[in-house]
């Protein structure tokens, strides 16, 4: 059985709020939980904890947006911020802040559900990315200790790059570790010796 999406609603405004909830009870199943003060949205999430957060502003001030950032944690799940009036800085300032969709004209309901799949679907394409870059980094900060451990070996023992990583690998496979692990130590007690 798969397990219902959490959706928090922040609507100041009850009758909106319970339009809201009406039409996504139409689009689909979902479980909500309605937030009407945005000063209470931080413990909101951190009792619910939300697969995604619906924003409904009718004119977001940057404050709002500031708040909205530190709230919400947008990267840790899609935030749909509905309003009915922008400007270029406050949409550059909600997508900085992270935010899946901004959609200006307000919140309808017939748009509620494609929306909604549209944020998710851009926030784990970025989630992707994001994992994938930290990946890409963090492997390109072990391939220059492990050089750096190669130098050494090379520079202390006469010989080429080729040897140098294999006495890495030997060494890791003897120890039982990894080729970064023996590489770091190396390279520290390199820096304590020198």
């Amino acid at each position: 059985m798969q397990r219902l999406l959490k959706i928090t609603i922040v609507e100041s405004d009850p009758a909106r709020a319970a339009l809201i909830e009406e039409s996504l009870s139409r689009a689909g199943q979902y479980r909500l939980n309605t937030v009407s003060d945005m000063t209470r949205l931080t413990a909101s999430i951190v009792a619910d904890n939300p697969d995604i957060v619906l924003i409904d502003l009718d004119n977001p001030s940057r404050d709002a947006l500031e708040a909205l950032t530190l709230a919400s944690a947008p990267l840790e799940r899609p935030v749909a911020l509905f309003v009915d009036q922008s400007d270029d800085n406050l949409t550059r300032i909600a997508i900085e802040a992270g935010v899946s969709a901004y959609v200006v004209d307000g919140l309808r309901a017939d748009r509620l559900k494609p929306i909604i799949d549209a944020a998710v679907a851009r926030f784990n394409m970025f989630r992707r990315m994001r994992v994938e870059l930290a990946a890409t980094k963090r492997a390109l900060e072990e391939r220059k200790v492990i050089d750096r451990a190669k130098g050494i070996l090379m520079k202390a023992r006469g010989i080429d790059e080729e040897q140098a990583y294999a006495m890495l690998r030997r060494a890791a496979m003897d120890q039982g570790r990894k080729v970064i692990d023996v590489a770091e130590a190396l390279v520290s007690t390199a820096g304590l010796l020198s």
